[in-house]
């Protein structure tokens, strides 16, 4: 009969050790060897559970409890992220860390690589189930703690706004930020910019329509410099950030804190009439559908037809010869500068309308033009992907430099009375910084989303056909919005060029469905 195997497996341990200050530590025999000949006997007490005492030294003489910025306790991390560790022995609980935050996070890790942490002189092993429950206990404590600075952090801000006071976070296209007086000045090149703005909303009422003209002219977002020399933000226009800028109350000398609207330190942009008239545009395009229902005589390209040779907007426009009107599509910068500056001039508007629409058609039964038509639209949301993710990545630096800066600034707050408010900016701004995150991880999920195979696009686009003849002028734009991105016409090579949204096709089967009913 063979023997049974007793053999146990080895439990790394590594010791760790820590003295807040340097005094003592050139003494032949110091408080880290003494600590650390403790945690070797309890190690050596353990043998039979397999334990054996790795023989690097993890000790950090002259650091403070009070934060993580400890090079051993980094080295010693380091190595339980690349495995070498099963457990990690200190004298004391406090020599690891005296912060809850930063133990509470300590034990994530160990958890996370199934690391054990054992107190030599408090009996503390997340091992055994009491190590455990006191583990949970601190961790409730750190709980608390994050609570109460959230509470202090947010009564600060409120009380920050209430007296017109800029509580910190990423600047805002139109201003720059004094940082010695953690307030906003006027950057009057970029205000020029924001009134242009809010013109030009006023003027075409759109949002898609201003961003394509901010997006051809060059105009970016906010851009600035970290601290740290990173640039951040200068990305296109689109859609939400321009909606954020037009809503944005900062632009009218307030400073907002929930529901209440305070007067700013800082200089006003735009006149409170101007503001309040873009709100109620914006809200009524909100509800109503915006340019659609300004359509009234059934334009279907209506912001979508461009002229090539000038790169400018073709807009809808009308005759009436006896009783019968006559449409057209004019290119903009013909009727400014004259006739003779634009190749293209005017075009019919049935002819365009039908040629697009029957493009469309023939996509659904021509597999070679949904893979081109595809390839070329999944192209443009592939890179709108890749710089999106280049901003996050960014934006990822700066707001783990300001929790570095966080950490410190927290270590050191019995010394400084300027503390509370810096730990309350640091707070804001990384809460900003991790929404701006968010905002762009779906923004990114949003773009690959859009991206579809030329099968499932020959299926959507062939439910196209049948419904169509059904809709009403309204309905007909709406759906040609949803699929079309633009239309390029070039009158002196008598070319037409259409460029698809992939998104706009994949809903394609549920939005023509819905538009009948």
């Amino acid at each position: 009969m063979s023997k049974r195997s007793t053999t146990v497996p080895a439990v790394r341990c590594a010791i760790y050790t820590r003295k807040s200050t340097e005094e003592g530590l050139e003494q032949a025999f110091n408080s880290l060897d003494a600590q650390r000949e403790a945690a070797e006997a309890y190690i050596a007490s353990q043998q039979h559970e397999g334990w054996v005492c790795l023989p690097d030294r993890y000790d950090d003489g002259g650091y403070s409890g009070g934060n993580a910025e400890r090079p051993a306790l980094k080295r010693l991390l380091a190595d339980i992220d690349a495995g070498k560790v099963d457990a990690v022995i200190v004298y004391k609980v406090d020599r690891l860390s005296r912060s809850l935050l930063d133990f509470a996070r300590m034990m994530q890790v160990f958890e996370a690589k199934s690391v054990a942490f054992v107190s030599v002189t408090q009996h503390f092993n997340t091992n055994q189930s009491m190590g455990r429950l006191t583990l949970n206990i601190l961790l409730s404590f750190a709980q608390f703690e994050r609570e109460l600075v959230s509470e202090r952090t947010r009564d600060k801000i409120a009380a920050t706004r209430r007296k017109g006071k800029w509580s910190g976070g990423f600047p805002i296209l139109g201003y720059d930020v004094d940082r010695e007086r953690m307030r906003l000045v006027v950057n009057e090149k970029e205000a020029e910019r924001v009134r242009a703005i809010f013109d030009l909303y006023l003027e075409h009422s759109s949002l898609i329509t201003v961003s394509r003209i901010l997006s051809r002219r060059g105009w970016t977002t906010k851009s600035w410099t970290s601290r740290k020399g990173v640039p951040l933000g200068g990305g296109e226009f689109n859609k939400n950030n321009l909606h954020a800028l037009l809503t944005n109350v900062l632009y009218t000398g307030v400073v907002k804190y929930k529901q209440e609207r305070h007067p700013g330190e800082h200089e006003a942009i735009i006149d409170s009439a101007t503001f309040e008239k873009v709100q109620k545009t914006l809200r009524a395009n909100g509800s109503s559908g915006g340019m659609h229902v300004r359509n009234k005589h059934g334009a279907l390209l209506k912001g979508l037809l461009r002229c090539a040779p000038c790169n400018a907007a073709m807009t809808h426009c009308f005759t009436v010869r006896g009783a019968k009107a006559y449409r057209y599509y004019t290119c903009c910068r013909a009727q400014k500068q004259g006739w003779d500056t634009c190749p293209s001039k005017s075009v019919p508007a049935e002819a365009m309308e039908q040629f697009v629409v029957d493009r469309i058609r023939a996509m659904g039964s021509d597999p070679e033009l949904v893979a081109a038509a595809v390839e070329a639209a999944g192209a443009q949301e592939r890179e709108a992907a890749e710089a999106i993710r280049a901003e996050a990545a960014a934006l990822g630096r700066e707001v783990r430099r300001l929790a570095a800066d966080l950490r410190k600034t927290a270590a050191t707050a019995g010394k400084s009375g300027h503390a509370a408010a810096r730990l309350a900016d640091l707070n804001e701004a990384i809460r900003r910084g991790e929404e701006r995150l968010a905002e762009l991880a779906q923004e990114v999920e949003a773009a690959e989303a859009r991206v579809l195979d030329p099968g499932e696009a020959a299926a959507a686009l062939a439910r196209f056909d049948p419904v169509w003849e059904s809709l009403t002028p309204k309905e007909r734009a709406k759906l040609l919005h949803l699929v079309v991105q633009s239309v390029s016409y070039d009158g002196g090579a008598g070319t037409v060029s259409i460029t698809f949204h992939p998104g706009g096709i994949r809903s394609l089967g549920v939005q023509v469905p819905e538009a009948t009913a």
